[in-house]
């Protein structure tokens, strides 16, 4: 563990507190939680023992005004690259690396459903493209599919994207993004061309989900749901729908900001907060089966 004498709160949290200000996406909040930070640090809050335990509480502070779970003070236990987002890549190439780009099962049940495994990230589209693309066409041919999602904690949305657009036929507008900077929206669309083969946008499709679903994870439940795509099957999700960019505030500590929002436009709002509702609420255990029933019985209609 790192001890105090190698974490000193008060540069920590005093540039915790100015990426706010500078990044995050609701301005007035960002003014609100800094100034709670420098209060706290005042007082002597955070005269703890070391980056982990300095990580938890301003973490539970920054959390406390809007319970956005995007916006966080990130331990890592080996020293981490001062470059901006090299922390969290560093971490998800590891995560990439063993569990096959993304897609660790893909499997064929009874009846000529699919299943396939999206875990534990949507990882970076230049990563991901090729591992998902030959899971999503070997799934391709299924009567039936079912996206398995329950421990899925996000990622990349142009991944979003890019999964989204084996499960429709036609160009869809998926999404938009507001970034405070320049305070301009970007939408998000699926693709006009896929490598491989699309399982289309006409055979049953199922969304599992869990209360680890978590971010881009939601986005793609959320996406295909909104559009009347999927039934989403499990229990509500996490409730984050601010992507986010980590700043290296210490070696051993990242603070994680959001600088945008979602923006569905079939429902004009997002997940955040409340998550992405099921369909068919069940114990995530038991979603697999409740998928594969529904399935089965859609399909022998």
């Amino acid at each position: 563990m790192t001890t105090l004498t190698n974490v000193r709160p008060a540069p920590v949290v005093d540039e915790t507190a100015r990426l706010l200000t500078e990044h995050y996406v609701f301005p007035e909040i960002a003014e609100q939680l800094a100034g709670l930070l420098q209060r706290r640090l005042a007082e002597g809050a955070y005269d703890v023992d070391g980056a982990e335990e300095l990580a938890r509480l301003v973490t539970t502070d920054l959390q406390s005004v809007n319970n956005d779970k995007h916006l966080r003070l990130k331990h890592h236990a080996d020293p981490v690259s001062p470059e901006q987002g090299a922390a969290t890549l560093d971490s998800i190439r590891r995560d990439f690396d063993t569990s096959l780009g993304g897609a660790p099962r893909v499997e064929l049940l009874d009846g000529g459903v699919a299943v396939v495994e999206l875990a534990p990230m949507l990882f970076p589209l230049e990563w991901a493209a090729e591992p998902l693309s030959a899971a999503l066409t070997l799934a391709s041919r299924a009567r039936a599919l079912i996206v398995d999602l329950r421990n899925n904690r996000g990622g990349d949305p142009d991944t979003v994207a890019f999964v989204c657009s084996y499960l429709l036929d036609e160009r869809t507008h998926l999404n938009t993004m507001y970034w405070r900077r320049g305070e301009r929206s970007e939408q998000s669309w699926s693709l006009p061309h896929v490598p491989g083969a699309r399982f289309g946008g006409s055979k049953p499709l199922y969304v599992l989900s869990s209360d680890s679903t978590f971010s881009a994870a939601e986005e793609l439940a959320y996406d295909l749901q909104q559009l009347g795509r999927a039934v989403v099957v499990g229990e509500p999700t996490r409730g984050g729908a601010h992507p986010c960019k980590g700043w290296t505030v210490h070696p051993h500590l990242e603070a994680t900001v959001p600088t945008g929002r979602a923006i569905n436009p079939v429902s004009g709002a997002n997940w955040e907060g409340t998550g992405v509702q099921p369909d068919v609420p069940c114990a995530a255990a038991e979603s697999l089966d409740q998928a594969h029933a529904l399935a089965l019985a859609q399909l022998a209609d």
